[in-house]
C-alpha cells in the first residue's frame, strides 16, 4: 500500500509537535502481575524495578486475587479459551446468563447485557433506544466513551453544567417536547473523583418525567454501604433507568462490560446495539471470574471498607503535605499541577522515587488541567501509603510546589 513521503512527514511532524507541547504519552512495561507492588520497565529498555503502584483501577485488590484466578482457570479448561463468535449466533453459554443475572442482583435491576467492554456498553446503547424525537442532556464532564455513544446516536444532544443542578433543570424545561429526555451523567468522574448527585437528578428527573442513565464504571463495587455503586450511596438504588459499567475496574480487573437497568432497554441493546451484536462474546474465563468476584463482594464488605480507610488517610495525608487535591470521597485522588509537562517531571521524579503514577494531561483532561491522578486499592496498607506520602513530598519540595494553590503554581510553571 501506498504511504507517500510526503504524507510521512505530515505524520511526523505531527509527533514531533505533541514532543515539543511536553503532551507525548510515554508507556510503562509491566513485568508482574497487577498488584499494590509491580515490577516496572521504564523507560524502554532500563532495568526493571519495584514500584508501588498508585495508578491502577484495581479499588479492590481482585485483580490477582487467587480464587478469582482458579475460577477463570477452571472455565478454562471446562469451557474453553474463547466462543469465536457473537452471543445471537452461538456465542452464548449458560454462565453468560448467570453472570447477567448475578449482575443484576447485586445492581438492583430488572436485566443485563454484557458487552466485551464498558466502552462497547456506551457506544451501543444509546442508538438501540433513543431516535430523532427524543434527547440527551448529558453532563459536560462524562467519560469520552459516553460522548463517542452520544455521537452515534440520532437523538437532539444538549449538555448541563457539571453538576449543576440548576442548568439541569432547564434544559429539562427546553426540552419537554421531547418523547424520551434523557439524562446522562457518570457516577463518579474519573479525572476529578467527584460524583454526580444522583439523588437530586433523580428529583428533576422524576418532576420532568425523564430517564436517568449513569456509566458507573468507577464506583461499582466500592461505593456505597454494600458497594453496589453510587445509587446505593445517594439512596435511589432500584431507581436507576440504565446503568453501564465494567468489569476491567473494581470487578477483577480484566475485560467485559454491561448495560443494566430497565428490561426493555436490556431487549432493545439485545437487538440492536452493534457493539454487542457483532463483536464476540466474553471468553469464558473472565466471566467466570466476575462471577466469583460478585460472590466475594456479597459475602463481606471488608476489601471496601479497607479501601475507604486507605482513602481518607491518603487523601488527609497529601492535604496536610502542601499539594492542591480535588476534593470528594472517593479513592480517586487527583493532585493537581495545571501545566502538563510539570506533571510529566513530577512523574518521573516519583517513579525515581519508586512511586508509579502517571501525569494526567491534554486531551485526557482540559488545557491548563494536568494532574497526577492517584488512585487507591484495598491491597494498599498505611505503611506502603505513608512511604508513598514521604516520596511525593520529597519531590513537590523539589519541584517547589509544596504550599502553593492553583494561582501560585500557574504564576510559576505557567497553563
Amino acid at each position: 500500500m501506498a504511504y507517500p513521503s510526503a504524507i510521512r512527514e505530515v505524520h511526523g511532524s505531527q509527533l514531533s509537535e505533541i514532543r515539543e507541547q511536553g503532551l507525548y504519552k510515554e508507556e510503562r512495561y509491566i513485568h508482574s502481575p497487577q498488584s499494590a507492588r509491580i515490577q516496572v520497565e521504564y523507560p524502554s529498555g532500563a532495568a526493571v524495578k519495584a514500584v508501588v503502584n498508585l495508578c491502577a483501577n484495581n479499588y479492590l485488590g481482585l485483580s490477582s486475587h487467587p480464587d478469582v484466578i482458579q475460577a477463570a482457570h477452571a472455565a478454562l479448561d471446562e469451557r474453553g479459551y474463547g466462543l469465536s463468535s457473537v452471543r445471537f449466533i452461538c456465542g452464548t453459554q449458560d454462565i453468560h446468563r448467570e453472570l447477567e443475572a448475578a449482575l443484576s442482583a447485586f445492581l438492583g435491576t430488572e436485566d443485563t447485557i454484557l458487552f466485551p467492554s464498558c466502552m462497547d456498553a456506551n457506544a451501543g446503547v444509546f442508538e438501540a433506544f433513543l431516535g430523532s424525537e427524543d434527547v440527551i442532556i448529558s453532563d459536560r464532564l462524562v467519560h469520552a466513551s459516553i460522548v463517542d455513544g452520544i455521537r452515534l446516536c440520532k437523538a437532539v444532544t444538549d449538555t448541563y453544567k457539571h453538576a449543576n443542578m440548576k442548568h439541569l433543570e432547564q434544559k429539562l424545561e427546553e426540552h419537554q417536547g421531547k418523547r424520551v429526555r434523557l439524562i446522562v451523567t457518570d457516577g463518579v468522574f474519573s479525572m476529578d473523583g467527584d460524583m454526580a448527585p444522583l439523588d437530586e437528578i433523580c428529583s428533576l428527573a422524576d418532576a420532568y418525567d425523564a430517564m436517568v442513565f449513569v456509566d458507573d464504571s468507577h464506583a461499582t463495587g466500592f461505593i456505597g454501604r454494600t458497594g453496589r455503586g453510587t445509587p446505593e450511596h445517594f439512596g435511589v438504588l432500584g431507581g436507576i433507568d440504565v446503568i453501564t459499567t465494567t468489569l476491567g475496574k473494581a470487578l477483577g480487573g480484566a475485560a467485559g462490560g454491561c448495560v443494566s437497568g430497565r428490561k426493555e432497554v436490556v431487549e432493545l441493546c439485545r437487538q440492536r446495539a452493534r457493539p454487542y451484536l457483532f463483536s464476540n462474546t466474553m471468553a469464558p474465563p473472565l466471566v467466570a471470574g466476575a462471577l466469583k468476584v460478585l460472590e466475594i463482594l456479597s459475602s463481606s464488605t471488608a476489601r471496601r471498607d479497607k479501601l475507604e480507610e486507605n482513602t481518607e488517610f491518603w487523601r488527609r495525608g497529601l492535604t496536610e503535605a502542601g499539594f492542591v487535591v480535588k476534593q470528594g470521597e472517593s479513592p480517586i485522588v487527583p493532585v493537581m499541577l495545571y501545566n502538563a509537562r510539570l506533571s510529566q517531571d513530577v512523574a518521573r521524579d516519583l517513579f525515581a522515587e519508586g512511586i508509579y503514577v502517571i501525569g494526567f494531561f491534554f486531551p485526557v483532561v482540559p488545557q491548563g488541567q494536568a494532574r497526577i491522578r492517584t488512585q487507591l486499592s484495598a491491597d494498599h496498607d498505611i505503611p506502603l501509603l505513608e512511604k508513598a506520602l514521604e516520596a511525593f513530598e520529597r519531590v513537590g519540595e523539589k519541584h517547589g510546589i509544596l504550599g502553593l494553590d492553583k494561582k501560585g503554581i500557574i504564576e510559576k510553571f505557567g497553563m
